[in-house]
């Protein structure tokens, strides 16, 4: 009798702690096997507690007064050591030391990328270039406009980057302030969610019909991970991200993890997309998620994933002594999108050597396809150390750089903020020199940023890519740009070029029917000549 109350409470405090820790049933997590070790405890201080000879059937004194176990208690530690030194074994012989080469292809990366084929002259009016500090400032600043909400709620710190309907945006959902404004307010839910468009700062409060029921800060069945868990008992879940999708309808976004030993070898193998207003879900396999979710793989696990890549490229002694061709991702990240999905940027660079980068990757945030891009120059932290020292005296602070193709050269740009987090500058660096960098007022614009840049840096040209063109001045009018002097020539060809007083010290002196030879890359309406012979 006494054993089936141990039980019966050993289940009903185990529900408790079930209720409250959520963990996944599952053999490859330890937060299960924690559960359980918990449950044996419990069950064995349950049966001391209901003995009635206080403990004189679960410890025995010995005439010499040494105290042993029970044998119930004996074969409970017994069996928690076995386990955990079990887990430890599994892992040990799950490890690179035995594994190096299961650790490097953990994720492919496809080493063939071409740059200047594969990523396209940057579009500024798809540049992400508020990060997500800056816009949490926004966000924060639109809710502060309402005060029937303010009082009521606040703003999560999601903000996840998306990609909606060819927009850039970062998306956050209202949560609740507390406890007891979960009570007023859970009839309706929380009203909404803020967006922030990247690149031209423009935040809004979208307010739903239905209010978002099913969020984190809900409290009892209403809270999102004791849904998740209920509904899903025996998966891993990776970290939620809050998306919407083309229609604007909310959704969170779960990824589902697969394990090699014990939390070993994270793998996102599908996700489960759940309606915060209906409490639905539906569980998709990796090749099926619909193409509007963008945050699928966490970008912790990218990094985690790229820099086992490039450690173990040699085997696990090689990255620990010789340390040939070892390579890890430098220590920051930014996104950037391109054709519909959102790609995690980072910079790779040797273990020997941290002043400079080797090249990057961009990897598909939804699909974790990765490619490689062999770029030597500056690492990301030393261009904004750059960009930082040209303003020294504001103090402002430079964002993690975004690397872009301006003008068929590799280059960064950074945003520079000031200590409230507003953009105040602009700054573009050389990826190859990061002693070129020009600043911009960010009140003129990215544009008039980019040409300042190009217009007060010399570059070498590759000239055997340039088109070569004699042309016959018809007119010439110079104009200012930013602070930068530019001509403007039409020829009697009927043809238009730009050209930067920078390229030559004659062109104040040419006029009408004079004839020059220009060299060019490419030619739109108005072709920005890049040489002059």
């Amino acid at each position: 009798m006494k054993k089936i109350i141990s039980f019966i409470v050993t289940l009903i405090i185990g529900f408790i702690i079930y209720y409250f820790t959520l963990p996944a049933i599952n053999l490859h997590n330890f937060g299960f096997y924690t559960f359980l070790i918990f449950l044996i405890l419990i069950y064995n201080g349950v049966s001391m507690i209901t003995e009635l000879k206080s403990f004189k059937s679960n410890i025995i004194t010995s005439k010499k007064g040494t105290i042993s176990l029970s044998k119930t208690l004996l074969v409970s530690f017994t069996v928690i050591i076995a386990t955990l030194i079990l887990i430890a074994l599994i892992d040990f012989i799950s490890s690179p030391i035995f594994n190096a080469k299961s650790y490097h292809e953990r994720i492919y990366v496809d080493e063939s990328g071409d740059f200047l084929n594969d990523i396209e002259e940057v579009d500024f009016n798809k540049l992400p270039l508020l990060d997500k500090a800056s816009s949490q400032v926004l966000g924060d600043r639109v809710m502060g406009r309402m005060p029937e909400l303010v009082s009521q709620f606040y703003v999560s710190d999601q903000y996840k980057q998306i990609n909606y309907n060819d927009k850039i945006m970062r998306v956050t959902p209202l949560e609740y302030a507390s406890f007891f404004k979960w009570i007023s307010n859970r009839k309706e839910g929380a009203k909404g969610y803020i967006t922030v468009d990247s690149v031209t700062g423009e935040a809004n409060l979208v307010k739903l019909d239905k209010g978002l029921k099913y969020i984190e800060s809900a409290y009892f069945n209403e809270n999102i991970y004791r849904k998740l868990r209920f509904s899903y008992p025996f998966d891993n879940f990776g970290n939620i991200s809050f998306e919407i999708d083309n229609d604007g309808n909310p959704f969170y976004i779960v990824p589902i993890i697969k394990y090699k030993a014990v939390n070993l070898k994270a793998k996102v193998i599908g996700v489960i997309i759940l309606d915060p207003i209906t409490g639905e879900s539906e569980k998709y396999k990796l090749k099926d998620i619909p193409t509007w979710v963008d945050n699928v793989i966490d970008a912790s696990l990218l990094i985690e994933q790229l820099d086992d890549w490039g450690t173990y490229k040699g085997g696990y002694f090689n990255s620990i002594f010789g340390q040939k061709n070892v390579v890890n991702t430098t220590d920051g990240y930014n996104y950037l999108v391109m054709n519909d999905d959102v790609y995690l940027y980072t910079g790779i660079t040797s273990v020997v050597s941290d002043e400079s980068n080797l090249g990057f990757v961009l990897s598909n945030m939804r699909t974790g396809e990765t490619k490689y891009y062999n770029v030597p120059g500056a690492e990301e932290y030393s261009a904004m150390s750059s960009a930082e020292g040209q303003v020294q005296d504001m103090n402002y602070t430079s964002t993690f750089p975004l690397l872009i193709n301006l003008n068929g050269k590799p280059t960064y740009v950074v945003s520079l903020k000031d200590n409230v987090g507003l953009v105040k500058m602009y700054g573009f660096v050389d990826v190859t020199d990061y002693q070129k960098v020009v600043v911009t007022d960010a009140s003129l614009g990215i544009l008039t940023a980019a040409q300042n840049y190009l217009s007060n840096t010399k570059f070498e040209i590759n000239e055997s890519a340039l088109t070569q063109k004699e042309i016959t001045i018809k007119t010439i009018t110079p104009v200012v740009i930013g602070g930068s002097t530019y001509y403007y020539i039409a020829s009697t060809e009927g043809e238009f070029y730009k050209i930067s007083i920078t390229l030559s010290d004659t062109l104040p002196f040419l006029k009408e029917g004079n004839v020059i030879t220009i060299g060019y890359s490419k030619e739109d309406n108005v072709t920005e000549v890049e040489k002059i012979y």
